[in-house]
């Protein structure tokens, strides 16, 4: 059992959403707002227009400005920077013609726009002259910078800024958030001083770079107040400056979730390598149809052999490791193929594996494991719902120097039943979705008595599982008023089971008292059933040799560090619920037991100037993954005294917190002793 609970129902919402805004899947249903069509074109501009700034077509970014967003072309700053580039990149070309027309180009355009652009302009003006006289390979020219090819970037990554802000093409929700929790997760994990069990897929995932910030208008450089808590949650929300949350929130005119938005979309994904997790992901839960453009082959990313010591380890089921770091740009001049040690693997193999034993159609567990197969039919309603999965194929032609190992090979489980290992990858497959779905409904016995067919040593592996499922058995008998039917499973299932774990007889006892509570509807309908399909869907699965999806393990990951970040901040998330982070930690478990879903309380605290914030006389959690909480924290500190001590000394939230605790929560004590 995973020991971090996510709401898989939330996050499928989520991934299908980001999956209907970039286009992804064939789906004929209307978007649920017309804004998402209008977002997706804007991005798609938007894009071109970084893709050609990239490759040094400055002449099509333009002409793409100047017919869907013209006043980039008004703005003088922003317009001198690209017509600087477009005389480098003349000059880049080398040749006699094209090093006339940069004479040229420089004396009618480039001039005359550095006067009226910046103060400094004009500085920058003369500076770029010298590239007439230092050659481009020269990397100790003073015009080195100029020169350089990052240059192109960010002067894209800036006009994406600017566009993204001005068209609000802000990227999906899912996307986003995903930014947001990965982040949090890196800084948790540095200032805790652990390694990070997903840092093999982190650090591909989420590039170092971001976009440069947009540039505010002229206009709105004139002095303006906004409210410290704004300023000091974007900033650490977002890891800015003090200053550079402030010109944020100037360019957003003070809207602090707008702001947020510009921000966290500056940050930089690796789209290609997002789409594959997606796309596991979606095949994964039966969003998608697995025979997709390439038959159902997913991303693998491989962690290291060696495990690592993190002391988040007791805490996530998640594959430990470090793994050899890959920066990889998803633009036109870049080759994709760089993403070193990202795999493709072959989750669900067309072919059963070669050590079996006897899988004649004749055997009797052949026969037995067969009553699914033969009923395939029964979920073709289910089928039929799923997407198809049609790609980012407005990317195709800068995609495709990305190749592929489709080598890998899925090791599958020896230990389950042969009418199992006879049967096909893709009857497995949709078996693991069909007994999700037949759980998601409620049909616990149905369930059982399958997969006890299919493999028998399934439930003696995962009790708890059998228990859950029994529960609902149990629960369902009781609302429809078969008592005797009721205690029938509590006596042969549920009482044992108890018997053998200790951890178990709270939850039966509670699981009886419903027998008080009789012919309640709220019996079945409230129970998780969604939650304990997914958890069924996951164990199933690897007995299958049908692993979870690897964005399963990000987003579980990165939801626990998120929560014990707040934790050390003593406060709530101002951007939790914009992002959706607050559903996707919904965990509704008012009847079945979860072992592993027992600590997921969340210190929180409003950011209100006038508020105090208490700090959390509980552990952060049992394994100890936030360590060092002084017990002199459990002091109340003044919210004011904390938004002073975290602007005049620049601290993070928590070290403001730790300072005012020593010093009886008087932040001018605290300033004194650190000038001292």
């Amino acid at each position: 059992m995973d020991s971090w609970p996510v709401n898989w129902e939330a996050l499928d919402a989520l991934i299908i959403d980001f999956a209907k805004s970039e286009n992804l899947i064939e789906d004929s249903s209307p978007p649920s707002s017309p804004s998402l069509t209008s977002s997706y074109h804007s991005r798609l501009i938007i894009r071109q227009i970084r893709r050609s700034l990239e490759v040094g077509n400055i002449d099509a970014a333009i002409d793409i400005l100047r017919v869907h967003a013209p006043f980039v072309l008004e703005d003088h700053r922003l317009l001198f920077r690209l017509q600087k580039l477009k005389f480098i990149e003349l000059l880049r070309k080398g040749t006699r013609d094209d090093r006339i027309f940069a004479i040229d180009y420089l004396r009618k355009s480039l001039a005359p726009c550095a006067l009226n652009a910046y103060p400094e302009a004009y500085e920058e003006f003369k500076h770029v002259l010298l590239a007439f006289i230092y050659d481009k390979d020269d990397q100790t020219s003073p015009v080195a910078n100029e020169w350089a090819e990052k240059r192109r970037y960010e002067i894209a990554g800036l006009v994406s800024s600017v566009l993204r802000a001005h068209f609000h093409a802000y990227s999906p929700i899912f996307s986003m958030a995903l930014r947001y929790l990965m982040s949090i997760h890196k800084v948790f994990c540095f200032r805790q001083g652990i390694v990070s069990p997903i840092s093999y897929l982190t650090e591909r995932l989420l590039l170092e770079e971001r976009d440069f910030p947009a540039l505010p208008p002229e206009s709105l450089y004139e002095a303006q107040v906004f409210d410290e808590v704004d300023i000091q949650a974007l900033a650490h929300a977002v890891e800015l400056t003090r200053q550079g949350a402030i010109d944020s929130l100037r360019f957003a005119k003070g809207d602090l979730f707008q702001a947020f938005q510009n921000e966290i979309c500056r940050m930089r994904l690796n789209d290609a390598m997002l789409d594959e997790l997606v796309r596991e992901y979606c095949v994964y839960r039966g969003i998608v149809e697995p025979g997709m453009q390439t038959s159902s082959e997913s991303l693998k990313v491989n962690p290291p052999e060696s495990g690592c010591c993190s002391s988040l380890d007791s805490s996530i089921d998640v594959d430990h490791s470090t793994a050899k770091h890959s920066n990889s740009e998803t633009s036109a001049t870049t080759d994709l193929s760089s993403m070193q040690g990202i795999d493709v693997e072959l989750r669900f193999a067309s072919e059963p594996t070669n050590n079996l034993e006897d899988c004649s159609p004749s055997g009797s567990h052949q026969s037995e494991s067969s009553s699914l197969l033969r009923n395939r039919s029964k979920g073709a309603g289910e089928r039929s719902k799923r997407k198809r999965w049609r790609g980012r194929h407005d990317d195709l032609d800068f995609i495709s120097g990305v190749h592929f190992n489709r080598d890998g090979k899925q090791e599958v489980s020896t230990t389950i039943s042969k009418g199992v290992e006879c049967t096909s990858a893709e009857d497995k497959y949709e078996i693991v979705l069909q007994m999700k779905e037949l759980a998601s409904r409620g049909m616990a016995a149905e369930v059982v008595e399958e997969i006890s067919t299919l493999d028998p040593d399934f439930f003696v592996q995962n009790p708890v599982l059998l228990f859950q499922l029994k529960q609902v058995e149990f629960l369902k008998l009781v609302g429809l008023g078969d008592h005797s039917g009721a205690l029938r499973v509590a006596c042969s299932h549920l009482g044992p089971l108890a018997a053998r774990d200790p951890n178990l007889l709270k939850p039966l006892k509670e699981t009886l008292l419903s027998l008080l509570r009789p012919n309640e509807e709220a019996l079945v309908t409230g129970l998780p059933l969604h939650a304990l399909a997914t958890s069924l869907q996951v164990a199933f699965g690897k007995r299958l040799g049908i692993e979870e999806p690897q964005l399963m393990r990000i987003m579980r990951a990165t939801l626990h560090t998120h929560s014990e970040w707040f934790k050390l901040q003593m406060c709530k998330d101002r951007f939790e619920s914009l992002l959706r982070i607050d559903s996707l930690k919904e965990n509704n478990t008012p009847v079945l037991t979860s072992l592993a879903t027992s600590k997921s309380n969340i210190d929180s605290c409003s950011l209100g100037s006038s508020q105090a914030t208490i700090s959390s006389t509980t552990g952060v959690s049992d394994d100890s993954s936030s360590p060092n909480q002084a017990s002199s924290q459990d002091a109340i500190c003044d919210e004011n005294a904390i938004l002073k001590v975290m602007e005049f000394l620049a601290l993070p939230r928590a070290d403001a917190i730790h300072l005012l605790a020593q010093y009886n929560g008087n932040a001018e004590t605290v300033i004194q002793q650190i000038f001292a």
